[in-house]
């Protein structure tokens, strides 16, 4: 059999996968709430597709609740989105809108 690898340097741990805390007895709990990938917000076309294709449509926004993606509102193109993506606070989840 042939040995598996992943992308990147060897002694680098994975990004896809939140880190925990040996010491925090609660660090399993707060990883399955943690969203995937870390990113807090998301937008995506409204009528499906590459992100990056046809940036002037509009784009539904989402937002990480603990449990999964829920839709927040509309950006009325791809600028609009990423800035209103860009805006969240990584230490604070659910940002006031």
């Amino acid at each position: 059999m042939a040995k598996h690898s992943r992308p990147g340097p060897p002694n680098q741990p994975s990004r896809a996968v939140p880190q925990v805390h040996g010491g925090d007895p609660l660090a399993p709990y707060n990883k399955r709430r943690r969203p995937p990938m870390d990113i807090y917000r998301r937008h995506r076309p409204v009528h499906g597709g590459a992100s990056h294709r046809r940036p002037d449509e509009p784009r539904v926004l989402e937002q990480w609740n603990g449990f999964a993606y829920e839709p927040v509102g509309t950006a009325p193109d791809l600028a609009v989105a990423q800035t209103w993506e860009n805006e969240a606070d990584p230490g604070n989840p659910v940002a006031e809108q």
